[in-house]
């Protein structure tokens, strides 16, 4: 007899974990009319886990979209280094630009001369910053080159013609073949003074790089025209340098400070636009900072919830006691129905803003026929699309944080329902 009962397996309860607790868990989800304010609160919580995820994916996606547009066609039409003269005018452009671009790193060197002056044309005046560039090497600047919307720039050097951009164009009323007259205070010396130069030219081609400052400002004309234009004695301004990479800017710096033809002022995109990607980054991990606290706020309500279910299932959770249920059963079911909201919202809110940041720019469209109003409006904005790039790393990092802060929100009431003492909650109740 004692053999049969000690062969005889003690009753261990169920594996944590088992479909039992998955089922009570799920009942505890579902709404009933006793229980349903707990239902609306768990329904806004999945709410504002999904809409927190989804805003913070679609706001970091916005916004290194911003940050990638930007740094290309800044660096792209401005070039990564600038190189300026010490000394002595930069006279021998052509053999410092050849030096430069030997050096391992420099994919081009183009000898500029820059001044202001003010556009005007018979509907419209803007002040430009004129630039004046050989056709070879405005052929091979990225942003301009390939970005011809009319016109041609065969010929370039040929005639005193000169590019503009489409925003400029717009302002101004022109078109290729159109004339437009520049004036700058950087005229011929006479004994009066220096008198302004005024000056008629023909329109050659028009370009669209994207970006509201450029398409506005610049105006290309020929390097011969604008040594003339802006009596300059056969010397340029300053030599822009494109490197490979970007972020290799520095190691080229040391490489032409080392190998320099003629003492040269280098600097580089870094400094010229610190400021302004400071501020971008600082406005990004600050939107990061605020949209976080949206999740956070999410789970504070899973929180809320869970108590307001373990109160209200005060007697259930006593007689599931009674009859054998352990504190770790009781701890577990509570963790599946608080977990089941965070993980949920959190993929609901992953999959709406992957799409939307995906399909933005036609989002913004529909918005745009919908409300009748232009709700990106370039001039403002800089860019004339609005840009999104999804970081997966950046997604990935924001879906975990959702989902630990969801699991940890369950933590202290699943404990305390497993806390909960049977024997008081029965004569409770």
């Amino acid at each position: 007899m004692s053999a049969v009962v000690e062969s005889a397996e003690v009753p261990t309860g169920t594996k944590p974990f088992a479909g039992f607790e998955w089922s009570l868990a799920g009942r505890y989800l579902r709404t009933r009319r006793r229980e349903g304010f707990v239902s609306v609160i768990a329904g806004f919580s999945f709410l504002g886990i999904m809409l927190g995820v989804a805003t913070l994916i679609i706001v970091m996606s916005v916004m290194n979209g911003f940050r990638i547009e930007l740094l290309s066609k800044i660096v792209g039409v401005n070039g990564h280094i600038f190189a300026t003269p010490i000394d002595r005018p930069l006279d021998d452009f052509d053999s410092v630009a050849e030096r430069l671009r030997k050096i391992h790193g420099i994919t081009l060197a183009i000898p500029l001369v820059e001044g202001q002056a003010l556009a005007s044309s018979q509907t419209g005046n803007s002040g430009v910053l004129v630039r004046g560039v050989r056709e070879a090497d405005i052929k091979s600047i990225p942003f301009i080159g390939g970005n011809i919307k009319s016109g041609t720039l065969e010929g370039f050097d040929a005639t005193p013609g000169v590019v503009i951009g489409i925003r400029l164009a717009n302002a101004l009323g022109v078109q290729v073949g159109d004339t437009i007259t520049l004036v700058t205070p950087q005229g011929a010396s006479t004994p009066f003074g220096t008198a302004p130069r005024i000056k008629a030219y023909p329109i050659k081609a028009i370009f669209q790089i994207g970006m509201t400052e450029f398409d506005g400002t610049f105006v290309y004309m020929p390097l011969a025209e604008s040594q003339a234009y802006f009596n300059r004695d056969g010397d340029v301004n300053v030599i822009e340098i494109f490197v490979d990479n970007p972020d290799n800017t520095q190691k080229v710096r040391d490489a032409i400070e080392a190998d320099a033809p003629r003492p040269l002022v280098l600097s580089d995109w870094r400094q010229r636009n610190r400021s302004f990607f400071n501020a971008l980054e600082v406005e990004r991990n600050v939107m990061f900072i605020i949209l976080t606290l949206i999740v956070l706020v999410a789970a504070l309500n899973i929180v809320s919830g869970l108590i307001m279910l373990v109160k209200d299932k005060t007697e259930d959770i006593a007689i599931m006691r009674t009859m054998g249920a352990t504190s770790g059963t009781v701890l577990r079911v509570f963790l599946i129905t608080g977990a089941t909201i965070g993980v949920v919202g959190t993929f609901a809110g992953f999959i709406l803003g992957v799409l939307f940041s995906h399909y933005i720019k036609s989002i913004m469209a529909a918005l745009n026929w919908i409300t009748g109003a232009n709700l990106w409006d370039p001039t403002v904005r800089f860019l004339s699309d609005i840009p999104s790039v999804l970081d997966w790393s950046e997604v990935a990092s924001v879906v975990l944080m959702a989902l630990v802060l969801s699991l940890l929100a369950t933590l202290y009431p699943a404990w305390k329902a497993a806390r909960l003492d049977p024997v008081k909650a029965l004569r409770m109740g």
